[in-house]
């Protein structure tokens, strides 16, 4: 007998109207002839130009003339190579270069799915058996580019859950790129790269025992001038270069609202997308609580598995994950430390669960298979939904197998409290199968999660509709134990 499942008539779905105001950038040659052109036309042909784009636009953004400055910053180069003194430039003239350097793009305009769940920050000012709690999504616009974009929502001590509707305005954050590496650190992470022993000296040599990112992109682009030739070279470092570009933290102001933040690909590594992000409250360090994050960059060619840590959802640290295990997709880090070190699942052959330990979270070895495909629903792969959450019975995993017909379900498994490598049962049948109205979408008769959470003694999933939308639904947590120890 199949267990009940309630699915919730909640629904979140794309938005056209959730639009960003992004760097547009055509190359110097273009660039450089529209700089011009604006720094011909007289004060009074730039009043009648921009003020008519101030008025419009100051309606869909926070502070559209902050984000005209700062784009307009960006071209510094630009104006020094025209002998043109970018502080000399009175305001409006500044803000039109600005605005033909901006485009807006619709982050939700293509899909709105596979979220994660965490509780919030705050859980002030709610009533017995309430939570509050955070949702992530991947939010899909045009090109198929990915970012993580947030929504704050309640549910309540019947586990119905409400989602507070999302502020006008999408704003991006300050990017800080600034880190200093440490050689001996940084080489030894670059190791996945594969690069020749001999080329990684002549870069090293070429670098201060400590070093910033400008530094490195020298060095690099010397090498690439020597090495023109060589494609294969050439492009391996660049992705040595990609690597530093993907250790940056970013800023959101603390007037913003949470869903108004929106976490967009900011380097080379994730130009085609952040895809999947499994957010975990973890615990257990003397810190105390932080929230951290696995996701996948993917460049149009490589996939790069990154962490993401955060706790307060303001301000947020990225950095990529090293090692045999963080390959592939679906990382999932415990929600605290076991036998005093980190754990980690992840799927780095496509098919089946890998779990593995470390003692530093971004760098993973020695992955070991856990699972296998063994039902015919999840016969092509199996995969989880999120990170492991832990209750008094054992590990309470989410999975998700991939059958006939490419279609995705979500099945459960439970893994030992002490010892995560063993597993004390999952279930035979999917907990959730695509039915008739969900089966419809961008990728159909896809159900897909990336975290789940317990509340009032039940297992509440939010989870992807075809790769479209996203909703909920809630099982007993005590029926679902037992039904996985039954076998």
């Amino acid at each position: 007998m199949r267990l009940s499942i309630e699915r919730q008539t909640t629904k979140v779905t794309p938005d056209l109207k959730r639009v960003v105001a992004r760097f547009f950038f055509n190359g110097d040659a273009r660039a450089k002839g529209i700089i011009l052109k604006v720094m011909e036309m007289t004060d009074v042909e730039v009043d009648i130009t921009i003020t008519p784009i101030l008025r419009e636009f100051s309606k869909r953004h926070r502070n559209i003339t902050r984000v005209f400055e700062r784009h307009a910053d960006k071209l510094k180069n630009l104006f020094l190579a025209l002998k043109i003194d970018p502080e000399s430039i009175e305001m409006k003239r500044r803000l039109l270069i600005g605005s033909f350097f901006t485009n807006e793009f619709s982050i939700e305009s293509a899909a709105f799915f596979n979220p994660s769940i965490v509780e919030d920050v705050d859980q002030s000012g709610l009533e017995e058996g309430e939570k509050r709690i955070i949702l992530s999504f991947r939010a899909v616009g045009e090109g198929h580019v990915s970012s993580i974009v947030f929504r704050r929502a309640t549910i309540n001590r019947n586990n119905d859950i409400t989602i507070i509707p999302a502020g006008n305005y999408v704003d991006e954050p300050d990017i800080i790129r600034n880190a200093e590496y440490h050689k001996h650190i940084f080489f030894q992470n670059a190791s996945s790269i594969k690069l020749p022993d001999s080329v990684i000296r002549e870069v090293s040599n070429g670098l201060p025992d400590t070093f910033v990112y400008v530094e490195l992109k020298r060095v690099i682009r010397e090498m690439q001038q020597r090495y023109q030739v060589d494609h294969l070279l050439k492009r391996n470092l660049e992705r040595l270069l990609w690597l530093a570009d993907s250790y940056y933290e970013i800023n959101f102001s603390l007037d913003t609202d949470i869903s108004d933040r929106v976490i967009f690909p900011y380097s080379d590594a994730e130009s085609r997308g952040i895809e999947d992000a499994r957010f975990v409250k973890y615990t257990g360090d003397k810190s105390g609580v932080t929230y951290y994050a696995t996701y996948t960059a993917f460049d149009g060619v490589t996939i790069q598995p990154k962490l993401l840590e955060t706790r307060d959802f303001y301000h947020f640290k990225i950095m990529p994950l090293y090692g045999e295990g963080a390959q592939n997709k679906n990382l999932a880090l415990f929600p605290r430390k076991i036998n005093g070190k980190y754990a980690m699942m992840s799927r780095i052959d496509g098919i089946n669960n890998y779990i593995m330990y470390s003692d530093k979270i971004n760098i993973w070895e020695n992955p070991v298979i856990l699972q296998t495909p063994k039902y015919p629903w999840e016969f092509v792969q199996i995969g989880n939904c999120g990170s492991p959450i832990e209750t008094p019975e054992g590990w309470l995993v989410i999975t998700h197998g991939v059958g006939p017909m490419r279609t995705y379900c979500l099945g459960v498994t439970l893994l030992d409290l002490e010892d995560p490598t063993k597993e004390i049962g999952r279930l035979k049948e999917p907990l959730l199968i695509p039915n008739k109205d969900e089966r419809e979408g961008y990728v159909p008769n896809v159900l897909y999660s990336c975290g789940a959470l317990i509340h009032n003694d039940e297992l509440v999933i939010p989870y992807g509709l075809s790769d479209y939308a996203s909703t909920f639904a809630t099982v007993n947590l005590a029926k679902l134990l037992e039904k996985i120890k039954a076998g």
